[in-house]
């Protein structure tokens, strides 16, 4: 056996072991890219870099071999830097969006492309979850929403945005009209209380996210109906009450009690509020801050001050959203404040501080060339945006289809579990850290099942392996040189044709998105 220390921890292992093997036998992490257990190590993307005693420079841990008496350190200022530096150069030649523009100017950051993607196929139950989860009121925004998500839509390029508030619409209407409506897991209580001031859509967000977390909610309204600016007169028209009602409905299904006409600073006081209760949500609409706000929070132009990523005010345990913090005129910024409270208050109450989401990492691909351009569209139906044949009804199950088959799939099909981005939003690496012109976007989809995307390769050799693995031996090869070094077919094929019957374990294999699932 071979003994060394790691991160001032000894560790015995046996000969032949390398030194991110020992680590993980510590429970070490060392971040990694182009490595794969039970693989050859490629020592491509130098992510895994290590500190050795008696060594000037950084060594690669995932083919440094264990020597007897070894010192090794993962966690320097300098390794973090060269990690970083690592992902800066990988990303330089990244050509690909993490997620799709739609997504991204959604306020609620609803995941749009999935749930079109499941449209497009006819599960409409699948479709449901993905808008329940991200929507706590999807069929009321699916009538009012003025759709920043359309007016960044790619589409619109080549003719009209895709209609994607109808299709939200859709998805939540037949959920409203089934006999066994989807209904949100709960996890089980957990005993903790968390007061709602405002049962407008705020309020309910918030309280439908938090129902959904195991904490008990009450929420407070100064008038006897729930709904806030949702009844106002403007909206009664693209609004049916019944619509209203029923979403109302179906958050309270979830176990959350409704205490009307208790107006704060009249009936309902902050501080007994903080006493009786965990944690205290105030989301009051516009011009809501009155005198017993103005006592006890810090204001500014009429407005509570609460720190834009987690909603916490300065007095401890009490958060604020809305119309409260500033001017709310779109109602899926008010939904969306809810569903951020709601986060930052669970964590509150089960961590006792607030950090806020993580903020994911986000390749952007940029304008795209007239042959970009091509390569997008070809992927998607070329008809005119449907229009519904009943609009007071919305879409059919067949209109629903054809205009979701329109969507361009901008967002990457691995965004979920792509080791690049995950690393990306760990280590925070600068973007524009190396200029140049940047490839032209490539796609290679003549497989029926699997999609190649050279612009998102790291060049780290696992499909060739697996392809050598299989029996492939002329399937998959490196061509050229240096940095312009990339993955192609032997034969000069496609490589995902090239691929041929391993294309999908090429898939399991890859650390990014340039192999993905067409459909998942």
């Amino acid at each position: 056996m071979i003994t060394l220390t790691i991160d001032n921890r000894t560790v015995q292992v046996p000969p032949g072991t390398t030194v991110l093997q020992a680590a993980d036998s510590l429970g070490i992490r060392i971040p990694t890219l182009c490595y794969r257990r039970d693989f050859e190590p490629s020592v491509s993307c130098m992510v895994c870099v290590v500190e050795v005693e008696g060594f000037s420079g950084l060594m690669p841990s995932c083919a440094l071999v264990a020597e007897e008496g070894m010192r090794v350190r993962t966690d320097t200022p300098q390794i973090l830097a060269a990690r970083r530096a690592a992902l800066e150069l990988l990303l330089s030649d990244h050509i690909g969006d993490c997620e799709g523009p739609c997504r991204s100017g959604c306020p609620a950051g609803m995941d749009i492309p999935r749930m079109i993607r499941y449209l497009a196929a006819g599960e409409w139950t699948k479709a449901t979850e993905i808008v329940k989860r991200d929507l706590a009121l999807p069929a009321v925004l699916g009538r009012i929403c003025p759709a920043p998500c359309e007016k960044v839509c790619r589409r619109a390029r080549q003719d009209q945005a895709v209609s994607i508030c109808l299709l939200k619409r859709f998805a939540a209407d037949r959920d409203l009209q089934s006999p066994t409506p989807y209904r949100p897991i709960c996890r089980p209580s957990s005993g903790k209380k968390v007061a709602v001031v405002g049962a407008g859509p705020c309020g309910l967000s918030a309280a439908y996210y938090l129902a959904r977390q195991g904490h008990s909610c009450v929420i407070f309204e100064q008038k006897d109906t729930v709904g806030g600016m949702l009844r106002c007169s403007d909206l009664r028209e693209k609004l049916p009450e019944e619509v209203l009602e029923r979403e109302i409905e179906m958050i309270f299904d979830l176990g959350i009690s409704f205490r009307p006409n208790q107006r704060l600073g009249r009936e309902i006081f902050l501080e007994n509020l903080r006493r009786d209760f965990d944690a205290v949500f105030l989301a009051l609409g516009e011009g809501a801050a009155d005198e017993h706000l103005a006592s006890l929070l810090r204001m500014k132009d009429g407005h509570v001050e609460a720190d834009h990523s987690t909603l916490q005010t300065s007095i401890g345990g009490v958060f604020a959203g809305g119309g409260l913090i500033g001017s709310r005129r779109l109602c899926v910024k008010a939904v969306a404040d809810g569903k951020l409270a709601a986060r930052a208050i669970h964590q509150y109450l089960t961590e006792g501080r607030t950090t806020g989401g993580p903020l994911e990492f986000h390749s952007r691909l940029g304008t795209l060339t007239e042959e970009e351009w091509r390569i997008f569209v070809s992927s998607a139906d070329l008809i005119p945006r449907v229009e519904p044949a009943e609009p007071e009804t919305g879409f059919s199950e067949e209109e629903t289809v054809q205009e979701a088959r329109r969507c361009l799939h901008c967002d990457c099909r691995k965004k979920k579990n792509c080791k690049l981005r995950q690393l990306s939003t760990e280590l925070k690496p600068l973007i524009g850290s190396y200029k140049g012109q940047r490839r032209q976007y490539a796609r290679a989809d003549s497989h029926p099942q699997v999609v190649f995307e050279s612009g998102k390769c790291i060049q780290c050799g696992l499909c060739v392996q697996v392809l050598n693995r299989n029996g492939f031996t002329e399937g998959l090869t490196f061509r050229g040189r240096g940095f312009g070094m990339q993955i192609a077919a032997a034969l000069d094929e496609a490589p995902d044709k090239a691929a041929g019957q391993a294309a999908r374990l090429c898939v399991q294999v890859c650390p990014t998105g340039a192999w993905s699932l067409k459909n998942r």
